[in-house]
């Protein structure tokens, strides 16, 4: 018998898609975009479109193991199965030794956005290291340092709503590959562009969104701060801005204009590579074109000005007005309107049972140094990783493998497959997909919140998230009720008590429904975020943040070049700047290792621009060393163009499938560093410098 479930996708992007899974005899046979979702629309991307390839594969952990073999090895053979009950005893009794010897703050979970369920992905993981006294993570190496730049201008993550921008005539893409991962905001481009909007797009690599566009300006990277700061220029200087706007809903405007006088078109040309008449054309046609409306996405903000460039970016479309009309502002995130009670859902206050007073607090961006610190005290002694694969998408790579490598750190991996990070696990434990679990899912990119249902059992011994932790918490004797919660009581404590957005959203209300929108004031049937003023503690938006200036921090925003970059103090040993880019077709290091995948995608590449290749005799095919202070790999050279003279590419992957001829097999992060941007304590990936030579 078939029956049609309604589940979620909850991996990390913005279109958070209504998925419909067909089920027949308790076994999943279809997955489907549900048609009826107003974003969703009837389609899912290429990744989630082949899910099924992921949940059947025949690769799954499907039941607890423990090594048997040296750190490093990878592979079945080097772990042997053993029972739940055998593994709940080892982890627990590995928690307790470590918090009895060295304290709880000496146990460090280590999670990210393998999902962005509210139930699996922050609810009772939380609970549990809250009462135990674990160390905190800052989890950093997305979006903190962009999120600081917006909330210092806006004092909200709050967003245009994908179904507005058809009302836009004027579409700017900063840094945002929408064709790659944000593909449902598509169609609602396209059906402006028919009704005669411009899609340009600002990116230094010509992605799939660039080829598409009508305009590409390959911005060099890093540089995005002094881009903005020339279109102020200009809309200031040729009184292009909106002035009854920004006398009623911002301060500090004329700190910016007198900021933007310093950075005339030609300045920003010799930054920025982009000629000082595409500056002028630009800014003229952002503001004679309303509705404007920018996507900005977080590729910006990762470099060593990146919260600055947010923050400069985010005061274009209060400078022009563009906030006031129906498709004009901006989205980089949509994720602050859901006003959740996230307190409820995760119980910080659980930590004073254990320690008296909130736990330290690690920066996840900073792994291979916290793991290699001899002087961090208490050091981190338990490393419990799930919805995360750290060994291949955390900064200095080769110093997170040091750390990994450590015979005293005791290292658990809840993982779906084997991975980089279960090379170095001591304990492996099978955890479920999307399809075998309940789940509450909100959004970076719209405003709906949807609930997924478990569409089938888990298979073998598959355990989610919640569970785990529900049942390491009866085994460490943890007698909290809130810490054996059912999913469905999770779901009901982070909707109820939350904000007027969620009225008469419920458990009972989202199961008849599948989805509903945010209760979101309307002006005229429009959401207009920021129309009449901004959620800063004024009301007003802060082009001159006195909050900075307090900190010592530029108050509006400056330009400088980063240490790692063709102006910067290194470009003499590494003169090539490395965009460590996501392959469209896998989500970070998910969906790397499915051969349905990987057939979507050239890899093991470094990209390359025909000047630079011909200076180093590079002809394309060739095998390369790419290399730095902190690392090397072996990649095949692709001279095709998609990145300017003095840029080089190359995809984050698995270490296993991403490097051609390197002993021992790295990715690309053996290249990036680990030092940290501007503000938010976000990680520098496209702040690198590399050479390249003929292998």
């Amino acid at each position: 018998m078939k029956q049609v479930v309604h589940t979620v996708c909850p991996h990390d992007c913005p279109d958070a898609c209504s998925v419909l899974v067909t089920v027949e005899d308790g076994k999943a046979i279809r997955v489907a975009g549900n048609a009826r979702h107003p974003v969703t629309r009837g389609f899912l991307c290429g990744k989630v479109a082949k899910y099924l390839e992921r949940v059947y594969s025949p690769e799954r952990l499907l039941y607890p193991m423990r090594r048997v073999a040296p750190k490093g090895t990878g592979g079945a053979a080097a772990f042997a199965r053993i029972s739940w009950d055998e593994a709940l005893d080892e982890v627990a009794g590995r928690l307790k030794r470590a918090s009895e010897e060295f304290g709880p703050e000496s146990i460090l979970p280590y999670s990210y956005g393998g999902t962005l369920g509210q139930v699996q992905g922050n609810g009772m993981d939380r609970r549990f290291f809250h009462r135990l006294g674990a160390s905190q993570l800052e989890r950093t190496i997305c979006s903190e340092a962009g999120e600081v730049g917006l909330l210092s201008v806006t004092g909200a993550k709050w967003g245009v709503a994908p179904e507005d921008y058809v009302h836009a005539r004027y579409i700017l893409a900063w840094g945002a590959n929408i064709h790659g991962n944000n593909i449902h905001l598509w169609p609602f481009i396209e059906e402006a562009r028919r009704n005669g909007a411009k899609l340009v797009v600002i990116d230094p690599f010509r992605t799939r969104t660039a080829n598409a566009a009508d305009w590409h300006l390959p911005v060099r990277p890093g540089t995005d701060v002094a881009l903005a700061l020339g279109l102020m220029h200009v809309i200031v200087g040729e009184q292009l801005h909106d002035a009854e706007f920004l006398a009623q809903h911002a301060t500090g405007f004329d700190e910016v204009r007198k900021r933007a006088a310093a950075y005339p078109p030609e300045r920003v040309e010799a930054i920025t590579g982009i000629a000082a008449g595409d500056i002028v054309r630009l800014a003229r046609e952002y503001v004679e074109s309303q509705p404007a409306v920018i996507r900005l996405n977080y590729g910006v903000q990762r470099s060593e000005n990146g919260a600055t460039a947010v923050r400069a970016i985010s005061m274009l479309p209060v400078i022009t007005g563009a906030w006031r009309r129906r498709g004009g502002g901006m989205t980089l995130s949509t994720s602050g309107t859901f006003g959740l009670n996230k307190r409820a859902l995760q119980r910080p206050e659980l930590m004073t049972t254990a320690l008296g007073r909130p736990a330290r607090s690690l920066n996840m961006s900073l792994l291979g140094k916290l793991l290699t610190d001899s002087s961090l005290t208490p050091p981190v002694k338990v490393l419990f990783v799930y919805a995360c694969n750290p060994a291949a998408v955390c900064p200095n790579q080769n110093l997170v493998l040091e750390g990994l490598r450590r015979d005293d750190l005791y290292t658990v991996v809840h993982e779906q497959f084997l991975t980089d990070t279960t090379d170095y696990a001591d304990l492996v434990l099978p955890a479920t997909t999307f399809l075998e679990h309940k789940d509450l899912v909100t959004s970076y990119g719209h405003h709906y919140v949807q609930l997924s249902e478990a569409a089938i059992e888990p298979l073998g011994e598959c355990c989610s998230n919640a569970e785990l932790f529900r049942l390491l918490a009866a085994r460490m004797g943890f007698d909290e009720s809130c810490l054996q919660a059912t999913d469905e009581e999770m779901i009901d404590a982070v909707l109820s008590g939350g904000e007027a957005v969620l009225s008469g959203i419920t458990q009972p209300a989202l199961e008849r429904e599948h989805w509903m929108r945010l209760r979101l004031p309307l002006t005229d049937g429009a959401y207009l975020p920021f129309a009449d003023g901004f959620a800063t503690p004024g009301g007003k938006a802060q082009l001159a943040s006195a909050a900075f200036a307090a900190r010592g921090l530029d108050p509006v925003a400056e330009w400088s070049a980063p240490a790692e970059s063709r102006q910067g103090e290194q470009a003499s040993s590494f003169p090539l700047e490395l965009l460590a880019r996501k392959h469209d077709n896998f989500l970070n290091s998910t969906f790397c290792n499915l051969p349905g995948h990987q057939k979507m995608e050239r890899r093991g590449e470094l990209q390359m621009n025909q000047a630079d290749a011909r200076t180093r005799c590079i002809a394309d095919g060739d095998l390369l060393r790419v290399f730095n202070s902190r690392g090397e790999l072996r990649l095949r050279a692709r001279v095709d163009g998609s990145v300017g003279p003095g840029v080089v590419a190359a995809h984050l992957d698995w270490s296993r499938g991403g490097a051609e001829e390197s002993s021992p097999a790295r990715n690309v992060n053996a290249l990036t560093s680990d030092r940290l941007g501007d503000m938010g304590g976000g990680p520098t990936f496209y702040s690198v410098l590399v050479e390249v030579e003929k292998a």
